[in-house]
């Protein structure tokens, strides 16, 4: 080993890498091994230099907090993904940029950070599927969009059908997304195993007699989405203000004038509610009554395995899901707890349940042991479709209902509700999820969409 110790000398100027301390002729190969590092030949000599420096040049993506202004033009409650996505939007694409993200905690602190981070489009309408494959089409293009890794990865999912009437669905469902520019099919049995090699094939039970195989599936690192979207959003002028709490609004006639949080008044010209597990509780602080019913929805994970798994498995019958994350972890999540909570605490018969469950699909995770268990908090509709768009208030817009399918949405989501709060006018491609449709019964019937939760 060379003499030369890593780290400054008190000579030194500046961060110290690998240049500093190889030996002339040497190798900076040579140097890494010997100082114990694996060296990589594709990874970035910057990388390097920046793991050994003695500064660290890291750039704060979030500006300090800072006093609330007097006024905004656009305040958005709540600093989860779609807040925080349309507050970019805003910004970028129409030019609003004095605007105010209020979040009473962290920001993607909410069910942004909650969720199992599955996206996808396979859903059984034509206005869901339009909809969502625009967000998967988002997706693809995000990490470029804002600069930010988003860990995005199209693997694929496959859905399991146990009976008859269930192939008879997935066979309506593959049309729909066919006519709507999906990649999605039904497979048999054979497919089904190739496509999964180490799926339990002979179900006592519920014997697999076909599969839904949706090819754009995917996942992506919910939190990145989150920071990502407020990073670019801060850059371009739009505030964000954590640990500020909403209390209540000021109206007069019917619009909102002014939103109270625990830091004080502001005065505001439009106002979005992003609050994922608590949008009936703030849109009755304006007054407003919404057909949302809220559950808890539980997911685990388990100890890191090596890779065994690629797409994403879910099995109607059995009401859960398996995924596995790049770290080795197998994500298991399944249906909402049967009842109205506002809470985030996970229990033991829902634990029971899903690991039954997950083992009767792959018997050989018996033995495998579970490392931590959570919940977020879903808000229902009777038609489980989202709520977005106008409300009764002339400047109050509404992004809630999302039941379990809220992250996948996210660039969608912020892309409309920008476009919808810019032009004062609901967008064309978000129209069928108004608010207005339960009181004329045209609904957008989402139930049965997913296997875990309907």
């Amino acid at each position: 080993m060379p003499s030369a110790a890593v780290g400054p000398t008190s000579a030194a100027k500046g961060p110290v890498g690998l240049d500093a301390i190889r030996p002339e002729g040497v190798e900076c190969r040579t140097v890494a091994a010997e100082c114990g590092l694996t060296f990589l030949s594709a990874m970035p000599f910057g990388l390097l230099k920046y793991g050994l420096s003695r500064r660290y040049p890291a750039r704060r993506d979030i500006p300090p907090a800072k006093d609330l202004a007097p006024s905004y033009d656009v305040v958005i409650v709540g600093g989860g993904g779609h807040g925080l996505s349309t507050a970019y939007h805003l910004a970028k694409y129409w030019g609003i940029r004095n605007v105010a993200v209020l979040e009473k905690g962290y920001l993607g602190g909410g069910n942004t950070a909650r969720n199992t981070a599955v996206i996808r489009s396979n859903y059984i309408t034509p206005e869901s599927v339009r909809f969502y494959k625009e967000a998967v089409r988002l997706y693809t293009q995000l990490a470029n969009e804002l600069d930010y890794n988003m860990l995005f990865t199209q693997r694929g999912q496959l859905t399991l059908a146990h009976t008859d009437a269930t192939v008879r669905t997935f066979r309506m469902r593959a049309e729909v997304g066919k006519l709507c520019g999906t990649r999605i099919e039904v497979v048999d049995r054979k497919t089904v195993q190739e496509i999964v090699p180490s799926l339990n094939m002979k179900h006592e039970r519920y014997p697999i007699q076909a599969g839904l195989w949706h090819r754009d599936g995917g996942t992506g690192r919910h939190d990145s989405v989150a920071w990502g979207y407020a990073a670019r959003a801060a850059e371009l002028g739009v505030e964000l203000h954590q640990r500020t709490e909403v209390t209540g609004f000021q109206k007069q006639g019917d619009k909102i004038v002014a939103v109270e949080t625990n830091r004080g008044t502001v005065k505001c010209g439009q106002v979005v509610q992003a609050v994922a597990g608590m949008s009936s509780v703030i849109a009755k602080m304006a007054g407003i009554r919404l057909p949302i019913r809220t559950f808890p929805l539980q997911a685990m994970v388990t100890q890191p395995l090596k890779p065994f798994l690629d797409p994403l498995v879910s099995s109607t019958a059995l009401h859960c899901y398996v995924s596995q994350t790049a770290r080795g972890e197998l994500v298991i999540g399944g249906g909402s707890d049967p009842y109205e909570l506002y809470s985030t605490r996970s229990t033991l018969d829902l634990k029971e349940s899903l690991i039954g469950h997950a083992v009767e699909m792959f018997p050989f995770l018996s033995e495998v042991r579970l490392l931590r268990q959570w919940a977020g908090m879903t808000d229902m509709t009777p038609d489980y479709s989202p709520i977005m768009g106008a409300s009764p208030l002339t400047n109050y817009w509404l992004d809630a209902g999302w039941g379990t399918w809220g992250f996948k949405a996210t660039p969608a989501s912020g892309k409309y509700m920008a476009e919808t709060v810019a032009r004062q006018k609901t967008a064309e491609m978000i129209e069928p999820f108004k608010l207005d449709r339960f009181a004329t019964f045209d609904l957008v019937n989402e139930m049965g969409a997913t296997a875990a939760s309907h």
